[in-house]
């Protein structure tokens, strides 16, 4: 099982210019983390950064090694315990690529991490060393295990990761040769080590999925409740009439067939596994036919290293929002949208949106794009809903054209694959992106963060599985 640490390129920035302020001295500090767990990783969440003051926090010791003080120590540990927060102390050795704890470091470790395991009672105490460019860790857990850092991943502006030595490049398949040449044999390798998610399988999810498996993606996680039918089509990708039983639910079919068709019909994450498989055979692709406020299915979120929100509810968009930033996943939220006049019949908005949500700097909430009466609606049973209506009838499609899907799909995707293989520019906080087709303009929407918002805020970033997430709750017997 992989241990990984995962920090957000804020606390890096300030991580880094107190170890590294040019003057080529040892320094050091704390990182209070969160935790998770899965099947495969158990990942430290970098929640806050506390640098150590050379003059009273880490000073020299009896071999000329600088330490931390007890006193530095013991104040941030007890603190750590009231929280359930995991520590670990950090210093830096000089050099570049490679880095390895002192004999000396690995006796401190010995002599003081048990003790500090039963002080603070949380998953694991540890240390990090940094070089310029390399990180090593050594990590302990409350069953007596003792663990070795993978690696560290740097979330933003563009995804890094930090090991103790250099990993060797792979040679890149010749399916991915032409891309190869713009980001290299390294960008080619950090793609097949991503796991992204996909949540929602229709116009825009669909042509994300696609993409992504070209692109050489190694592991892909596809959530969608829905199956597919005619009127998926025209956008769907893959989607075919054998999938949509389009003899059984035609119109002038007995309703009974037609019912049996829309139950025999392929579910959209079964369409979307088979177009990944065949567009790339390597990839690991798992499926989920369901939503992601179910139980269950939220908590599988919780290792990815990108998520691709292209479901349009607003219940949606709360769990996956609180999961960027527990978790420290980076998240796209996407989609396209047509509006027509109800009076006049004539098209008034015709746009699609990109945007970026990166752990830390700002959240749907913050920014006004969840409804609580949405929420509140949507948290209803079907028969509410209905008897709410002011008119009777089926709900109304809203309007839905592959090309504006296309915009919003290739914004993000383009933009996560820049970040991701290291060729990006970036400085401050991402912009999202809003294509109005109708003017023929391309927009960037300036977002804010409200420093005390509950789902975005120190209350729960980083905070791992520490807090349950906003899921619906499991039925009860």
């Amino acid at each position: 099982m992989n241990w990984d640490v995962v920090i957000t390129g804020e606390h890096w920035q300030q991580l880094r210019q107190h170890l590294f302020p040019g003057d080529h001295q040892e320094h050091g500090a704390i990182l209070r983390c969160g935790y998770v767990e899965t099947t495969t990783h158990r990942r430290l969440l970098v929640r806050e950064v506390i640098p150590a003051n050379e003059v009273t926090d880490y000073l020299p010791g009896r071999r000329s090694n600088r330490t931390l003080t007890a006193d530095f120590i013991a104040g941030n540990a007890l603190q750590f315990a009231e929280d359930g927060s995991a520590y670990l102390a950090v210093h830096c050795h000089g050099g570049d690529d490679r880095v390895a704890f002192s004999e000396t470091d690995l006796r401190s470790h010995e002599h003081g991490y048990p003790g500090l395991l039963q002080l603070i009672g949380g998953p694991a105490v540890g240390a990090l060393v940094f070089a310029v460019n390399s990180v090593a860790g050594d990590l302990w857990t409350p069953d007596g295990q003792r663990h070795t850092l993978d690696k560290l991943i740097i979330t933003d502006p563009q995804r890094t990761e930090l090991t103790a030595t250099p990993r060797p490049d792979q040679p890149i398949a010749e399916q991915y040769n032409r891309q190869g040449l713009m980001f290299g044999r390294r960008g080619q390798q950090i793609l097949a080590n991503q796991k992204i998610a996909i949540i929602g399988l229709g116009g825009a999810g669909s042509l994300i999925n696609q993409m992504t498996a070209r692109l050489g993606v190694g592991h892909v996680l596809l959530i969608d409740s829905d199956r597919v039918d005619e009127s998926n089509l025209s956008r769907v990708v893959g989607a075919t009439r054998f999938d949509a039983h389009t003899w059984l639910t035609r119109t002038g079919n007995p309703g009974w067939v037609r019912r049996l068709g829309e139950r025999l019909s392929s579910t959209k994450v079964r369409v979307a596994a088979r177009v990944a498989r065949r567009a790339s055979p390597s990839v690991t692709v798992e499926t989920v036919s369901g939503n992601v406020e179910d139980p269950g299915v939220a908590e599988r979120l919780r290792d990815c290293d990108h998520i691709f929100l292209a479901a349009d509810s607003h219940t949606a968009r709360h769990v996956v929002n609180a999961i960027a930033h527990q978790y420290l996943v980076p998240v796209t939220q996407l989609g396209a949208k047509v509006t027509v006049g109800s009076v006049t019949g004539e098209l008034t908005s015709v746009f699609s949106v990109s945007r970026l949500i990166v752990p830390g700097q700002g959240c749907l909430w913050c920014n006004g794009l969840i409804s609580r009466s949405q929420l509140t609606d949507e948290g209803k049973s079907e028969a509410d809903r209905v008897r709410q209506r002011y008119v009777d009838g089926e709900d109304v499609h809203a309007p839905s054209v592959i090309t504006l899907n296309s915009i919003a799909a290739s914004f993000a995707v383009n933009e996560w694959l820049l970040r991701t293989v290291g060729v990006a520019h970036r400085v401050g906080a991402p912009e999202w992106v809003h294509v109005d087709s109708l003017n023929g303009e391309v927009l960037a929407d300036v977002t804010r963060k409200d420093p005390d918002c509950r789902w975005c805020g120190p209350a729960r970033f980083g905070v791992g599985d520490a807090k349950p997430l906003p899921v619906k709750r499991a039925a009860t017997k």
